[in-house]
């Protein structure tokens, strides 16, 4: 994943930009990056690893060195960005969030035109080195821009820092959010909507799907309306969004609230556990909508410690990711000993990590783990955002199950038999991740309950991992 934040201003914009980028940590902690324009003294940018330090620490000299009146900064989980570029348009920096699934063939396509790409480890190309060069095969921004949305298979939102201005996009379905804030001296553009609100700024709008709009000291101007149609991520209200997120006008803490509850008016009776807690942090605000809502108490059977350890899912081997995982959460054995509990997390994906959480709950005393994931089953990998490039299918804990049930992989109307919540295969599926996982009970959460919870049209929402639904 990732997260950018553009910063204009009439004096300096840096503080504003380290500190609005910042506020994107969580949504990536590899690379990170800065670049900036002064009108003085031209383009400055810097790009570090953030792995084994958070950004304010790698960024510290830079924040008090760099000076500017436009910039772009941008947390990234993949390629080192902003990229700064020099071009028939002049010169430009470019951060992205998105994913490309036919990189292949633009390559080729611009390769054929005389352009160059330099290579990624692993043989990969810069997803936004790529889009600058889709961007230059125009004769101005506004049409580069268009084109790469057209383009690109997947999604693809981005800033642009020129000269003049910075550029802000929202990719074609409105995928990931671009947000507007402004004050009495400048504005910004940013994904998380809450990045700028201790900075000085008030909201302004969100763009709409596919708009692009130019942002510099005097004002935002629109240069391509948006679109009605739209397919924003739901996965953002459930996990990847930070509590005081608010996305198309509605918040995350708000919603996982919401969502909690639906989950607890369909177990009404059918299990009677003393305590319900959270997974830390998503799984927080779903368990204390369930607890309000059944009556049953809220508790904190573990917490997470959090000071040096980095997200569990940043390290690129999956063993390491899980055992920093099992390490950041410490049991608190006086709330779980002789204790039925009511587990809720945000969703299984692969397995493992809950799997360890319930083994080490039941070391530590429990009597009962009930399992309540906050979302569906996921029955496929993203193939618009770039969450995890090493999650597939085939590591999706649905898909082993169903090939175990079904001695092989499934026929696409026999896969949909098990992703109807109300059919015998949904059941068994159930049931055997259940077994495989060792929780006393196991009920996921609905889509219908949960896309209810968000409160957006559910044509504007993508489920695509849940129901294959493009």
């Amino acid at each position: 994943m990732g997260g950018f934040f553009g910063a204009v201003s009439k004096t300096d914009c840096v503080f504003d930009l380290f500190f609005g980028t910042d506020y994107h940590s969580h949504l990536g902690t590899r690379r990170a990056g800065m670049a900036v324009y002064d009108s003085e003294n031209g383009f400055d940018r810097a790009i570090h690893n953030i792995e084994n330090s958070p950004f304010r620490t790698k960024f510290a000299k830079e924040s008090n060195e760099m000076k500017g009146q436009l910039g772009i900064g941008v947390i990234s989980d993949y390629e080192a960005q902003p990229i700064f570029v020099r071009s028939h348009h002049g010169s430009f920096a470019i951060a992205t969030v998105g994913k490309i699934n036919n990189s292949a063939e633009i390559v080729e396509k611009i390769i054929a035109k005389g352009a160059h790409f330099f290579e990624m480890h692993g043989g990969e190309i810069n997803q936004t080195e790529l889009v600058a060069a889709i961007i230059n095969q125009k004769d101005n921004f506004i049409d580069g821009i268009r084109y790469a949305q057209e383009l690109i298979d997947g999604s693809m939102s981005m800033l642009l820092l020129t000269p003049k201005g910075v550029y802000a996009a929202r990719d074609k379905f409105g995928r990931t959010p671009v947000v507007l804030g402004q004050k009495d001296d400048g504005y910004c553009a940013c994904f998380e909507s809450f990045a700028f609100l201790n900075l000085g700024y008030t909201p302004d709008r969100e763009l709409r799907a596919g708009e692009i709009v130019v942002i510099t000291p005097e004002g935002i101007k629109t240069l391509v309306p948006g679109g009605d149609k739209m397919k924003i991520c739901t996965f953002l209200w459930v996990y990847y969004g930070y509590p005081s997120s608010t996305y198309e006008g509605v918040n995350v803490e708000d919603m996982r609230y919401h969502c909690g509850a639906a989950l607890a008016k369909r177990d009404a009776g059918s299990v009677k556990p003393d305590v319900v807690a959270g997974v830390p942090d998503s799984g927080i605000a779903h368990a204390i909508g369930y607890a309000n809502e059944s009556g049953i108490p809220y508790t904190r059977p573990f917490v997470k410690y959090t000071p040096t350890w980095p997200r569990s899912f940043m390290p690129t081997h999956q063993t390491k990711r899980n055992l920093i995982a099992k390490m950041k959460l410490l049991p608190i054995r006086e709330l779980i000993e002789g204790k039925s509990l009511l587990m809720i997390d945000d969703s299984i994906v692969r397995g493992t990590q809950l799997r360890e959480t319930t083994e080490y709950l039941f070391a530590s005393g429990a009597k009962e783990v009930h399992i309540r994931p906050a979302c569906p089953p996921i029955f496929y990998g993203c193939k618009y955002l770039n969450f995890s490039r090493s999650t597939s299918e085939m590591e999706l804990i649905t898909r082993r199950v169903i090939r175990e049930l079904e001695g092989g992989d499934p026929d696409d109307a026999t896969l949909q038999e098990y992703i109807n919540p109300d059919t015998e295969k949904y059941a068994a599926m159930v049931e055997g991740i259940r077994q495989q996982q060792k929780f006393t009970t196991l009920r996921y959460n609905r889509l219908d309950d949960m896309i209810d919870a968000i409160g957006v049209d559910p044509d504007k929402l993508c489920t695509y991992c849940w129901d294959g639904k493009e």
